[in-house]
């Protein structure tokens, strides 16, 4: 028995969709009615896995290869989407890069590729994103509470890049409101995924609530800023990291 599609929301596009958080947003965005186009970049099993899981659930949903430091490639994904889909109505912007190191040994090349990829790269995601998306449509980015509190001895440029996200998304909504197109940043902080896999025991033990996120409460959180409730906000950054920085 087939599973019946569900109703079409238009389309929405995540970068960085095929692991961890950008896994459950694609997925969370489906089960809302949207038609979802994922980009990966070094992955293709994983991201072909996300795509099954929401063709499964009755959604629809491709897979794009795209490297987030490449703008050509940027452009082409969002091309794709509205290609395959239709008009593009959210844009979430998850993919990122993290390098520790101390100050001292800090590699030159490492510091580049993150600005590459954490600034310069969603920067172009949001504007090329902005350029094909209907009027009243949303973005949101996925930062990093460590824009506001890092606390990590070698995690200095991975939260800069965090807090140039946070401040980025508050100015863009001055340039985006006259179309009523929303940007908002969402800011986790530790969370159950690949990146924090043998580490979670001591996160949760530093934590407040004295335990670490899953990527469904991230996805549950960008679902609400990406519909029709969250309107009238914009420009905003929200941390969900269980009182972490508090």
């Amino acid at each position: 028995m087939n599973t019946p599609a569900l109703p079409s929301h238009g389309t929405a596009i995540v970068f960085g969709g095929s692991r961890g958080i950008g896994a459950a947003i694609a997925r969370r965005l489906a089960r809302e009615g949207h038609a979802v186009a994922l980009t990966y970049v070094s992955r293709p099993d994983r991201a072909a896995e996300v795509v099954e899981k929401i063709h499964a659930e009755g959604g629809q949903a491709i897979a794009v290869a795209a490297d987030s430091a490449d703008p050509g490639a940027i452009s082409a994904a969002v091309a794709q989407a509205v290609e395959h889909f239709g008009p593009l109505q959210v844009a979430v912007v998850n993919a990122g890069l993290y390098r520790g190191s101390p100050l001292p040994d800090f590699p030159l090349d490492v510091l580049d590729q993150m600005l590459a990829v954490n600034v310069r790269g969603v920067f172009l995601a949001i504007q090329a994103a902005a350029a094909r998306m209907a009027d009243g449509g949303r973005i949101v980015t996925i930062g990093s509470n460590t824009a506001v509190r890092g606390g990590v001895v070698g995690s200095s440029v991975y939260a800069m890049t965090k807090a140039a996200v946070a401040t980025l998304v508050r100015e863009l909504a001055l340039d985006l409101a006259p179309r009523r197109i929303t940007i908002n940043n969402i800011q986790p902080g530790p969370i159950a995924t690949d990146i924090t896999d043998g580490m979670l025991d001591a996160l949760a033990s530093r934590n407040p609530l004295g335990r670490v996120g899953q990527p469904e409460e991230v996805a549950a959180l960008v679902a609400h800023v990406a519909g029709p409730e969250a309107g009238y906000m914009t420009g905003a950054s929200l941390t969900i990291d269980g009182g972490w920085v508090v």
